[in-house]
C-alpha cells in the first residue's frame, strides 16, 4: 500500500492517541525481521529514511530544473512533536536551492493588522521550490479557537477561506501536502521533561508549553475538526504515527518523495542549437 493511501486523513478522521505510537512502515513491519531489536529495526528505518531522502534530493534538482511546478509542505503538531526535526532529517542533505523553510510564530503587530491570511500567502513556493511551512495558516483555526479568540461562526468561515486559498494555490500550480505529526500526551510530557533535564537542550523549553499542556483534549478536538474541514484532493492531510522519530521520519519522506514521483519531473530537455557549440 501507498504511504499516500495508507496516512490519508480523509474526512471521517477521527484522532485516536493510541496511533501515536503505532510502527506501519519500515523494518519492523517486515516478516524477515522478526528476530530483529527494535534498535535494529530503528537503525534499518534510518537508513531507508536516508535512501528515500536521496531521491526526494533528485526530484528536487530537476523540480529546480524545470521551474514550473511548486511543492508546498505543511507540517502540524502539537508541541514537541517534532516539526523541526522532521525537517532537519529530511532535507539536511538536500541542495537547498530550491529549498524554504518557513517557521511561523505568533503574529507581529503589523501582520494582525492584516487578514490572517496575508502573511501566509508571502511564503507560498515559487516556480521549481519546495517550501516547507513549520506551523502554518492552521494556527488560525487551531490557537485562535482554542484560546477562544474566534467564535465557531468565525472558525467555519476561515475554514471555508482556507479551502479557497488552498484551491487557489493548487490551480495555479502548487502540490500541497500537509502532514499532521500525531504524538500522545504521555510522549509530549516525556519530550518536555528531557528538554528541562539536560542542560544543553533547557533552552527549548518553554512555559507556555506547559499551559497549552493544560488544554490538551481542547487542541485535539481543534486538530481533528480542522483536519476534516480542509482534507481536499488537491491538499491532502496525512496524519503520521510520531512517537517515533525514525518512524515520523521514515513515513514523511516516504508521503513527499511520492508526491514527488507523481509530479513526473523531468530535466528540460536538451537545446538542439547547444549540441554542436563549442566553448573557445
Amino acid at each position: 500500500m501507498k504511504a499516500r493511501t495508507q496516512f490519508r486523513a480523509g474526512q471521517g478522521f477521527e484522532l485516536n492517541e493510541e496511533f501515536a505510537g503505532k510502527r506501519l512502515l519500515g523494518a519492523a513491519t517486515k516478516a524477515a525481521n522478526k528476530k530483529l531489536t527494535p534498535a535494529q529495526c530503528k537503525a534499518l528505518d534510518r537508513e531507508e529514511t536516508v535512501a528515500l531522502t536521496a531521491q526526494i534530493a533528485e526530484c528536487q534538482s530537476m523540480l529546480y530544473a524545470q521551474h514550473k511546478k511548486k511543492v508546498l509542505l505543511v507540517l502540524q503538531g502539537m508541541d514537541t512533536s517534532g516539526k523541526d526535526g522532521t525537517v532537519k532529517a529530511i532535507f539536511s542533505n538536500i541542495n537547498p536551492m530550491g529549498i524554504r523553510a518557513v517557521a511561523f510564530k505568533g503574529p507581529t503587530d503589523i501582520e494582525l493588522a492584516h487578514d490572517y491570511l496575508w502573511r501566509v500567502h508571502q511564503h507560498v513556493p515559487v516556480k521549481g521550490e519546495i517550501a516547507i511551512f513549520n506551523r502554518s495558516h492552521y494556527e488560525d483555526v487551531l490557537v485562535t479557537r482554542v484560546q477562544d479568540m474566534i467564535d465557531k461562526a468565525e472558525c467555519q468561515r476561515r475554514y471555508a477561506q482556507i479551502r479557497d486559498f488552498e484551491r487557489m494555490l493548487s490551480e495555479t500550480g502548487t502540490v500541497i501536502l500537509k502532514v499532521f505529526l500525531h504524538i500522545s500526551k504521555d510522549e509530549q510530557r516525556g519530550r518536555l521533561q528531557e528538554r528541562l533535564d539536560d542542560p544543553d537542550r533547557q533552552w527549548k523549553f518553554d512555559p507556555n508549553d506547559i499551559a497549552q499542556r493544560k488544554k490538551w483534549d481542547g487542541y485535539q478536538r481543534a486538530y481533528e475538526t480542522a483536519i476534516r474541514e480542509t482534507d481536499a484532493d488537491h491538499a491532502p492531510w496525512y496524519v503520521v504515527p510520531s512517537n517515533s522519530k525514525t518512524q515520523r521520519n521514515l513515513v514523511v519522506a516516504s508521503l513527499l518523495l511520492e508526491t514527488l514521483q507523481g509530479m513526473k519531473l523531468e530535466y528540460p530537455a536538451p537545446d538542439p542549437k547547444l549540441s554542436s557549440f563549442k566553448v573557445e
